[in-house]
């Protein structure tokens, strides 16, 4: 959903998706082939929030800041589920981890790397590539090009998702049985059998 503030209104390219599950207010601007996940909050309220192209920002993340101050995700940043970024500046190509917490007036370089569960405290710098994990954050090491090749390509898989979001997702009702051509998968057990054919049922 879309929401007004003060006479500010949400801005969105049209080759970006924002699920109708997603909260958007106020100041916000969201560039080309992003998207923003089902429970996320960007809250343009008291300051201004700018979603470069190329960014995600996956299911229930928060983003928000004190009166006055403008969030930046550069290029390509990832933020991924459940993350909040409150007053910080992220730089291109970052991947933030799952939960992780970035505090007001932290600036990361371009292509760093957040743990999941990390917290950054307020005001604190990281240069480009730093891998930054643990509470309190610390820089453990800088990420290596192996790294980096690894998450550009993570990120590569969420920037084609708008596209196929808008021709390929709808809301429906779910189906009472599995259809017979759903082949059902275990990445940990290879005997793995649906459960309407097992024999201990």
């Amino acid at each position: 959903m879309f929401y007004q503030f003060n006479g500010y209104i949400p801005v969105v390219d049209p080759s970006s998706f924002v699920h109708p599950q997603a909260c958007v207010t106020g100041n916000v601007i969201i560039g080309k082939d992003v998207y923003i996940g089902p429970g996320a909050a960007l809250r343009g309220d008291w300051g201004q929030i700018i979603i470069e192209d190329g960014c995600n920002v996956q299911e229930n993340c928060t983003i928000h800041m004190f009166p006055g101050v403008t969030v930046l995700l550069k290029a390509g940043a990832h933020i991924g589920h459940g993350a909040i970024i409150h007053g910080a500046t992220i730089g291109k190509n970052c991947l933030v981890g799952m939960n992780a917490v970035i505090m007001d007036n932290v600036e990361l370089g371009d292509e760093c790397i957040v743990g999941a569960l990390t917290f950054i405290k307020a005001n604190e710098i990281y240069e480009k590539r730093s891998l930054i994990v643990g509470n309190p954050a610390k820089k453990i090491r800088e990420v290596s090009d192996e790294m980096i090749g690894w998450k550009t390509e993570g990120t590569k898989i969420y920037q084609q998702l708008p596209a196929e979001m808008q021709s390929g997702w709808a809301a429906c009702e779910p189906l009472k049985e599995i259809p017979a051509d759903r082949i059902l998968h275990s990445a940990i057990d290879k005997s793995y059998q649906p459960f309407s054919s097992r024999s201990d049922k």
